[in-house]
């Protein structure tokens, strides 16, 4: 059971010695951490949009649908109920794709509100509003010191499978996150503090176009050359828009940066890859996401990307070849060419 930090948190709330923790997205990473908190003892109730996966849960102790050979705490409860969910917890974990956050709690705004911490672990930008999880968090009124980013390298599986595993949370208020990095940690899980959200955030959600994009290559038979030039790169833009969006130049040196870019872009458990490597060898975006009921965040966040660099002035080559690879019919050949043709320049130009 995670201890009380020993910073209270801020705004004069009450931090408590074993909160109740709702987990909202009964996806793989949802489950994961569900398991983990679980695992440590804590009073966890997870919400699945889908019955059969909160059935499946409470019966039989497995998410049919995600992780479906793991075997969860059976004191771990299920419900497709949110405001069951909800009723009087503590802390809320929000681990609900980012295109979808606004919808999902729109109707459940006095319960999120009532939360002493949200976590999010989503990672994306909102279409259209060019919003991130927390932004989206805090139109729907919670308070920005209630909210506490949680990112990094991180598969689900190999967090349900005990492998070491670091990660990033982030808040502005200190009493909040640190009872976050407690709440999570464990002798397998270890959790570091940032003040900076915005900079987890954008280096979280554009990781994924990235992996994408190193995924493309792979697809075309590139070599390793190759996707260590998109990393390096990658990581270069998303540097650039994450400082000109407030967010701290070694945030993205750090895990919720480099750490999870490299390995969403060569860990064989990437969705974002897997997508990559399928629109290299000459599939469309329609074709896959037809024959998976995953998630991979870094399609949409690459319009968004896209979009959010431009309104903020900063180039983002990769993030426009792949938006127009998934949603203009590019062909991936000639897009990745025309990242290595574009004119030279100096490397730490910004």
């Amino acid at each position: 059971m995670a201890p009380a930090p020993s910073e209270r948190c801020g705004k004069g709330a009450r931090v408590v010695s074993q909160p109740t923790v709702a987990v909202i997205g009964a996806g793989s990473w949802g489950t994961a951490l569900a398991a983990l908190l679980a695992d440590r003892g804590e009073e966890v109730v997870l919400w699945s949009r889908e019955p059969e996966v909160a059935a499946g849960i409470t019966a039989e102790h497995r998410n049919p649908l995600f992780l479906a050979d793991v075997d969860l705490p059976p004191h771990l409860r299920a419900t497709s109920d949110l405001d069951e969910a909800l009723a009087g917890v503590e802390v809320v974990v929000n681990v609900v794709p980012t295109q979808h956050v606004r919808d999902v709690f729109e109707g459940a705004r006095r319960a999120l509100v009532r939360a002493s911490v949200v976590v999010t672990c989503s990672k994306g930008i909102e279409a259209g509003t060019l919003r991130t999880p927390a932004q989206i968090l805090g139109d729907l009124g919670v308070a920005a010191h209630r909210v506490v980013a949680l990112s990094g390298p991180s598969f689900a599986r190999e967090v349900v499978e005990r492998f070491p595993t670091a990660v990033t949370a982030a808040g502005v208020d200190r009493g909040r996150t640190v009872l976050v990095r407690e709440l999570f940690a464990t002798d397998r899980f270890r959790v570091y503090s940032s003040d900076d959200v915005v900079g987890v955030e954008i280096g979280g959600a554009c990781k994924n176009v990235v992996a994408i994009a190193a995924g493309i290559s792979d697809g075309l038979g590139f070599g390793h050359n190759s996707r260590a030039a998109l990393i390096t790169r990658g990581l270069a833009e998303i540097s650039r828009l994450g400082v000109a969006l407030g967010g701290h130049p070694l945030t993205f040196a750090g895990l919720s940066g480099m750490g999870d870019l490299v390995l969403t872009c060569t860990g064989g458990l990437s969705r974002n890859r897997a997508v990559g490597v399928a629109l290299g060898e000459g599939r469309t975006w329609a074709q896959i996401a037809a024959e998976t009921n995953e998630v991979a965040e870094g399609v949409h966040t690459s319009r968004s990307a896209h979009e959010l660099g431009r309104s903020a002035g900063v180039e983002m080559p990769i993030a426009e070849q792949v938006h127009d690879i998934v949603f203009a019919g590019a062909d991936a050949h000639d897009a990745m060419h025309a990242l290595t043709g574009r004119s030279q320049r100096d490397e730490r130009e910004f």
